[in-house]
């Protein structure tokens, strides 16, 4: 399975700057996710890949073969889209077995990838029904398996369970999971959802305004985003995040807060007078006793979230900071409680929204 490579790749439609010189390495056999919000880019890289879309500038490669001018049809894609692409009126089996035919691959072969698929995918009790029969998961399903079965050397999925109901997306990111397990293939993923990303991937590459955030994998991403839209827009709510000033403080820099108990000092910092607290409720420690460096609030307002889990909304002094807690905690918890915002957890961002290599002490 090849390395997918994107070299400078710039996409500029009249009035529309699509994607903005992104250079990118999709590992071979690993799943790397495209993830962010609708008219970031995502689609339109993919695209770009498949040779659907040729970029205004830039190049893409295929290990070292350099294949920007090849047509679609001869980059040995297979690409899932977000509505099912199957035959009706023909049984399941048959859908996987066409595409199949065309390679003029033996009876055994053909046999041993559809058995492949239709057991990876959970197929079974659906093999000789007309998909017709189907419900939308299912038939997205078929067009999984139709395209897995051809063993291309790059599998492109563009947001595949976006349009199914709620228990068939919670079916499909099992069977996707297990399928990308075991295929060990080069898989690009398109999404706007950060579960179906970290889930599914080995590596994210979260994007914005046509250009790439940050390229990393998913549990790094999420606990030391580069970028103060990475913090925003994974989790559930995204981070807190606090501007504060810094000061002169016992001949060094330091900040005084009413997330703390005290002043604390910053080192690592680079002429920034003015940086951003970042860290995510679920970080945050809420409890009914006073601890060390935990400060009293009070609660604002509580909410089921979720999994059973509370969001709790808590003032300290000017600040409001949203707080996760477990469901037992959650009922429990009044009026005054103490949070403690460990320094570990902490992630600093500079004026221009990015991660500071800068740390914070008592």
């Amino acid at each position: 399975m090849p390395e997918v490579r994107l070299v400078d790749i710039h996409k500029k439609y009249p009035g529309v700057i699509a994607v903005k010189n992104v250079s990118i390495t999709f590992t071979t056999a690993t799943v790397t996710c495209l993830l962010g919000p609708s008219g970031c880019g995502k689609t339109t890289m993919m695209r770009i890949i498949a040779g659907l879309e040729t970029p205004t500038a830039g190049d893409v490669f295929f290990d070292d073969n350099r294949i920007t001018d090849l047509p679609a049809r001869k980059r040995k894609i297979g690409m899932v889209f977000q509505y099912p692409v199957v035959y009706r009126n023909i049984s399941v089996y048959r859908n996987i077995e066409l595409p199949l035919l065309e390679e003029k691959l033996s009876e055994s072969e053909r046999k041993k990838r559809i058995q492949q698929v239709i057991d990876i995918l959970g197929l079974e009790d659906s093999v000789e029904k007309e998909i017709s029969q189907l419900d939308g998961g299912t038939r997205q399903k078929v067009a999984i398996a139709r395209t897995v079965a051809r063993q291309p050397a790059v599998i492109l999925f563009d947001e595949p369970i976006t349009n199914v109901d709620a228990e068939a997306k919670v079916q499909l990111k099992r069977a996707l999971k297990e399928l990308t397990r075991q295929l060990r293939q080069t898989i690009i993923y398109v999404t706007h959802d950060q579960t179906e990303a970290m889930t599914l991937a080995d590596q994210i590459a979260l994007m914005k305004e046509g250009e790439i955030v940050q390229l990393d994998a998913p549990r790094k991403l999420y606990n030391r985003p580069d970028d103060v839209f990475g913090g925003w827009f994974l989790g559930n709510p995204g981070m807190n995040f606090f501007e504060h000033r810094v000061e002169a403080l016992d001949g060094g820099l330091g900040l005084k807060s009413p997330l703390f108990p005290g002043p604390l000092k910053i080192s690592g910092l680079n002429g920034q007078d003015r940086i951003t607290v970042g860290i995510r409720p679920e970080h945050v420690k809420l409890g009914r006793e006073p601890s060390n460096f935990a400060v009293g609030g009070n609660v604002r307002r509580k909410f089921i979230v979720v999994g059973g889990h509370y969001l709790v909304s808590v003032e300290l002094g000017d600040k409001i900071i949203k707080v996760k807690v477990d469901p037992v905690l959650g009922r429990q918890i009044e009026i005054e409680v103490w949070v403690e915002c460990p320094l570990d957890w902490i992630t600093l961002f500079g004026p221009d929204g990015r991660r500071l290599d800068a740390n914070l002490s008592v």
